[in-house]
C-alpha cells in the first residue's frame, strides 16, 4: 500500500514567549527583531500542561558537552534563580538562564514524538553552526 500522505492543514503555529527578568532593561521594546527570545510549539505547550504540576516549568539550560561542544538540557524544575529569564504562553511556563540564552536565542522548541522516544527539542537555533543526529549536541557560529 502506498504511504499515507501528511494531511493537509496549517503548519504548527509558534508565538514568542513573554519574558519577565529581575535584569530588563529600560528602553525601547524593540531591541532585535529575536533578542531573548525563545518561541514554544504547540506540542510544546500542550506536553508541558500535561506534565508540569503545581509551579513547575520547563528549564533549559545549554552545558558544555556532547558530540558537537554544547548540549541542551531539559529538566523540571520550581526554583527561579536571580539570573533566571521566564516566559510562557498559554500557560506553559519555560526558564533559562541568562548564559544558556545567548545560546538558544530565536529558537523554538518543540516536543517530538517518534517510535522509539520522545523528547523536548530545540529545532531551528539560529546560533547553531550545525547539530548532531541526535539533536541534542550542537556547535555555536563564531
Amino acid at each position: 500500500a502506498p504511504p499515507c500522505p501528511a494531511p493537509p492543514g496549517p503548519a504548527p503555529r509558534i508565538g514568542p514567549l513573554r519574558w519577565q527578568s529581575s535584569f530588563s532593561q529600560p528602553g525601547p521594546a524593540e531591541s532585535g527583531p529575536s533578542e531573548g527570545q525563545v518561541f514554544l510549539s504547540e506540542s510544546c505547550v500542550k506536553r508541558l500542561l500535561e506534565i508540569a504540576e503545581g509551579s513547575e516549568f520547563l528549564r533549559l539550560q545549554v552545558e558544555g558537552g556532547g558530540c558537537s561542544g554544547f548540549q541542551y538540557k531539559f529538566s523540571l524544575d520550581t526554583v527561579i534563580n536571580p539570573d533566571d529569564r521566564q516566559g510562557q504562553r498559554g500557560g506553559a511556563r519555560v526558564v533559562v538562564d541568562v548564559d544558556s540564552l545567548a545560546f538558544v536565542k530565536g529558537s523554538m522548541v518543540d516536543f517530538s514524538q517518534e517510535l522509539i522516544r520522545s523528547s523536548f527539542q530545540v529545532v531551528s537555533n539560529p546560533q547553531a553552526e550545525k547539530g548532531c543526529s541526535c539533536g541534542t549536541s550542537f556547535s555555536v557560529k563564531l
